[in-house]
């Protein structure tokens, strides 16, 4: 028999439609039943790639006996975090409120009004039976306790983020010597072996090396850069990363970036195809290169949708096993490999069992140089091998039963990975990343918008539904105003603006010159919040205080880059304090220590808009035009070609320098700026 999940779109509550739960999808229907029946809720949140959400599926909720007593004396409510972040971030702090540690699965109760008075993550099947029948007891015996703790947790629901953690604008000026203050707390958790922090399970957490990108940008710190390569390299050779299909999983459980949680998230690949594409202008690493070109190949050959969408995330499990769809025999090797097994056995450390009896996770000890060096062999004969391996290994594991699949597509982590295949484009030039990114934009825009161009969060069957959130329009904003930067087609920074311009009527508060998470239009719940604090997206604030500062210059608008200004300076002292919490703010703030470049270049091939991505100059927006072309810019007004060769226009401040004919001039220029900005 199947309940009521039977006709949700998502595929994790379909995942339970099936269970003997009496499970609700969130909605009035579910919220009512609770009033009129005056029964607590269960509200159980998780996501369709969660191990352990799966784990308690299927001890608990797959329990006739369970169920049972979770039907007669609760409304059960089933969320999906994905679709609804809304409901999953008033139902995480409260558990936060309640001195619990947070995570997936997450299980929250609730009185009939939905207010919380206890919660948890994952319980054993004993324990949440138990559970269950005690939280009955107490809710018939002891409801004024249960009340008077609900009242205490609202309390501190009901705080705003700028009373909680002091956000007052400070008007301090933004200096170099600050943002290397900020890069010493990072630099107290650095594994100095094996990159990334020194505790485990390690997540990739993109965002912090963006970061000690900028500063050691900002402050020439060769250790900040140092940290990044030995971050990226370790991750790029290790088990977190598929050796034979390209991808990053969610993160790995050891100190080694071995033992990987198997789930493939589009959120994270997302951000990691951009760190990689930087990465690679700040150092010319070939793995970083290699690393982005067969990520975008499994983006595209698993997760994009014939319409150019691009799917959520790979389970973990296959067959009802974690990771078997990744693992590998010996013996599979010389079945598949013949004369190169020996090579690649060693090449990818398989053993009898690396992780494990008869299961190995491919990984890689050393860097391609030094293996090839060892065994006698030219780099580019090693790279040959290697190539032919993987093609053979990735035919082979195609075969294979393959991890389920979260089909639905979410236009926030679609935005975040428009975003990559953008710098993608802008580093290495491959013609298909910029397809990707362009057949993806006109995904969003005709798929994932209303008339009045106001986002949905998901799509699935044909289908957009649930308003956006605040992370969805900062992530496409964002990829869009990427887009333009490497296409200079002006239509994708019009829509950028026009997001904008909804973002700041529908979910700015101007009291506290902060975005609420929701838009005024969505549906109410016992909280509305404003999320400052990096996940593993990072903040949507400081995402949309980056926009405003990116579309600031490129339109010209002094009002968005004061706006960024006055987000930035209110997260100040809290930022101080702690820019391990706030990486992204951390990144919006180095870019203020020095002037922001405008450039402006004139040319016949608007291709060559790749030669300014050869270095790593962050801290810049570019507009670009054919000479004669119309623009409504007013940062392409009387440009036009000198000396009938592509012209570069740099200006800093509202104050230009001379025009000149070749990228290296503007390099020079911009670094000049740079190093006569104040510490």
């Amino acid at each position: 028999m199947a309940n009521r999940l039977i006709e949700a779109s998502s595929p994790y509550l379909l995942q339970h439609a099936h269970n003997p739960v009496d499970w609700y999808p969130w909605g009035e229907e579910a919220l009512d039943k609770a009033k009129a029946e005056n029964k607590p809720i269960i509200v159980s949140i998780g996501y369709s790639a969660c191990h352990w959400c799966h784990v308690m599926e299927r001890e608990s909720f797959e329990n006739e006996d369970i169920a049972s007593i979770m039907n007669e004396h609760f409304v059960c409510i089933k969320v999906d975090r994905e679709e609804r972040p809304d409901v999953d971030q008033v139902y995480m702090e409260a558990v936060h409120a309640m001195g619990l540690q947070g995570g997936w699965p997450l299980n929250v109760f609730l009185l009939p009004d939905q207010r919380p008075f206890y919660g948890g993550t994952y319980f054993p099947p004993k324990g949440w039976a138990q559970l269950c029948i005690q939280i009955h007891r107490a809710f018939s015996q002891q409801y004024d306790e249960l009340a008077k703790s609900a009242d205490g947790f609202m309390n501190t629901l009901a705080r705003s983020e700028v009373e909680k953690y002091g956000l007052i604008g400070q008007g301090q000026a933004f200096t170099k010597t600050a943002v290397h203050q900020m890069y010493q707390k990072f630099a107290e958790n650095f594994d100095r072996q094996k990159g990334g922090n020194n505790r485990a399970p390690k997540f990739p957490m993109p965002v912090v090396y963006q970061f000690l990108l900028k500063e050691a940008h900002v402050n020439q710190n060769t250790e900040a850069l140092t940290h990044v390569e030995r971050t990226l390299d370790h991750m790029a050779r290790g088990g977190i990363y598929d050796q034979v299909g390209g991808g990053f999983t969610r993160y790995s459980t050891d100190m080694d970036w071995f033992v990987p949680h198997f789930e493939k998230m589009l959120y994270d690949n997302g951000q990691l195809v951009s760190l990689y594409s930087q990465a690679y202008q700040a150092t010319k690493k070939e793995l970083y290169k290699e690393v982005v070109f067969q990520t975008i190949d499994w983006l595209e050959r698993e997760m994009t949708s014939e319409e150019g969408g691009f799917y959520a995330a790979l389970d973990a499990d296959s067959e009802g096993e974690e990771g078997k769809f990744y693992l590998w025999t010996i013996e599979e090797f010389y079945d598949l490999l013949q004369m190169d097994a020996e090579l690649m056995i060693d090449y990818y450390n398989l053993t009898a069992g690396n992780w494990e009896p008869g299961k190995n996770i491919p990984f890689r000890a050393t860097s391609d140089e030094d293996f090839a060096k060892t065994h006698g062999l030219d780099i580019d004969e090693l790279k040959d091998i290697v190539r032919i391996a993987n093609r053979k290994l990735l035919n082979a594991r195609n075969e294979r039963v393959k991890p389920g699949l979260d089909d639905k597509i979410l236009s926030g982590w679609n935005g975040l990975m428009l975003s990559g295949l953008c710098d993608a484009y802008a580093t290495f030039g491959e013609e298909k990343f910029l397809l990707l990114a362009l057949k993806n934009a006109q995904f969003i825009e005709q798929k994932m918008m209303d008339d009045g161009k106001r986002l949905f969060r998901n799509y699935k069957n044909g289908k957009a539904g649930i308003n956006g959130y605040l992370e969805d329009y900062a992530a496409v904003i964002e990829g869009m105003a990427k887009l333009y930067q490497v296409s200079f087609d002006e239509h994708w920074l019009m829509l950028a603006n026009t997001l904008t311009s909804i973002t700041l009527s529908e979910f700015y508060d101007e009291k506290e010159g902060l975005f609420f998470y929701t838009s005024n239009r969505a549906e109410e719940l016992i909280a509305r919040k404003k999320e400052i604090f990096d996940n593993v997206i990072p903040s949507s604030n400081a995402l949309m205080a980056t926009n405003l500062k990116t579309l600031g210059h490129l339109l010209s608008h002094e009002e968005y880059t004061e706006a960024a200004r006055d987000m930035i300076d209110r997260m100040n002292r809290v930022l101080m304090l702690a820019p391990q919490d706030l990486a992204q703010w951390a990144t919006l703030y180095a870019l203020h220590a020095y002037p922001t470049a405008e450039v402006v270049m004139v040319t016949n091939n608007l291709a060559q808009v790749q030669a300014l991505h050869q270095q790593y100059e962050p801290n810049k927006v570019i507009a670009g035009k054919k000479p004669q072309a119309k623009s409504g810019l007013a940062l392409l007004k009387g440009r036009e070609m000198i000396n009938s060769a592509t012209t570069y226009f740099v200006c800093y401040n509202k104050t230009c320098q001379l025009p000149v004919n070749n990228v290296e001039d503007v390099f020079a220029q911009m670094q000049q700026a740079s190093k006569n900005a104040s510490q």
